[in-house]
C-alpha cells in the first residue's frame, strides 16, 4: 500500500505542476485582484487535511475495504469498472446532498466561497467535510467488499480530475464541447462555481457528466470570462473565518 500512494503523490504532483504551468500560459480568467491571501487560505486547508488523512481519512478507508483483490482474477476488469462507474454514483449523490442539507452545507459551503477557481480551489475543503464524506462512504464499500486498491485508484483519479476541472486553464472551445459530453470540465465545473442559486445547485459531477445529465441537473448556463464564482450574497472570508464557520449560526 506505501508504494501505491508514493506512486499517487509523484503523479499527482507532476499533474498540479502541469496544470499550473497552463493555467499561467493559457489563463481562461484573470482574477480582479491579486489572489495570494485566497491561494493562502486555500492551501492552508490542503495542509489541515493532509495532516489529518493519515490519522483518520485512511483508516476509515483501510477499516471498510477488503485488502485482497477478488478471488476470481478473471472478473478482475468487469469489477473494476462497475465499481468505479459506482463510486462516481456515490460522489454524484454526495455532492448533490452537500447542497440540499443544511448541515452539510455548512461544511461545503468552505469550498464554495472561494471568489475565484485555480488548482488550488481543488484542496479547498473543510477537515469535517472530508471526515464526514469518508465516514458516510465507508457502509458503502463494506457492503459491496470494495477491494482497497480500487478505492485508492478512484481516489487519485478523482482529485486529478478534481485539478482537472477547478484550474484556470483555458481548453480549446472544440476540445472542450466534445470532453464535456463525457467528463466534468472546466468550464462545466465553472458554471457549478458561479455566483448563482440556480447554477451552484446543478452540474454536481465528480468524473462523469452523465449523473446530471440522467437525473436533470445540468445547467444550461454557458461560461463566461466574467462570470462571478462564490456564494451568491457571500464573500469570502478569512481562513479562521471559514474554519469556524460550519460552527456558527448562520
Amino acid at each position: 500500500m506505501l508504494g501505491i500512494l508514493s506512486a499517487k503523490v509523484i503523479v499527482l504532483a507532476a499533474w498540479a505542476a502541469l496544470l499550473a504551468l497552463a493555467e499561467r500560459w493559457r489563463p481562461a480568467a484573470r482574477p480582479a485582484a491579486a489572489d495570494a491571501a485566497r491561494m493562502a487560505r486555500n492551501l492552508g486547508f490542503w495542509l489541515a487535511n493532509t495532516a489529518m488523512n493519515p490519522l483518520l481519512t485512511l483508516p476509515i478507508v483501510v477499516a471498510a475495504t477488503q485488502i485482497d483483490a477478488w478471488s476470481r482474477p478473471q472478473d478482475m476488469p468487469a469489477l473494476l469498472v462497475l465499481d468505479l462507474l459506482v463510486l462516481d454514483l456515490w460522489a454524484w449523490c454526495w455532492h448533490r446532498a452537500n447542497h440540499r442539507w443544511p448541515l452539510l452545507w455548512r461544511f461545503h459551503e468552505v469550498h464554495h466561497r472561494d471568489a475565484f477557481l485555480d488548482i488550488t480551489s481543488s484542496v479547498r475543503f473543510h477537515p469535517g467535510e472530508v471526515l464526514i464524506s469518508a465516514l458516510a462512504r465507508a457502509p458503502l464499500l463494506i457492503a459491496l467488499d470494495v477491494p482497497l486498491a480500487t478505492v485508492l485508484l478512484f481516489d487519485a483519479v478523482l482529485t486529478a480530475a478534481a485539478l482537472f476541472h477547478h484550474s484556470n486553464a483555458r481548453l480549446p472551445a472544440k476540445l472542450e464541447s466534445l470532453l464535456r459530453r463525457v467528463i466534468v470540465t472546466p468550464s462545466h465545473h465553472w458554471v457549478h462555481h458561479h455566483a448563482r442559486h440556480e447554477d451552484t445547485n446543478a452540474n454536481y459531477g465528480a468524473l462523469l457528466t452523465v449523473w446530471d445529465r440522467v437525473f436533470g441537473t445540468l445547467s444550461p448556463t454557458r461560461r463566461t470570462p466574467r462570470m462571478p464564482i462564490g456564494v451568491e450574497g457571500a464573500p469570502d472570508l478569512s481562513f479562521p473565518a471559514l474554519a469556524l464557520r460550519p460552527f456558527r449560526r448562520a
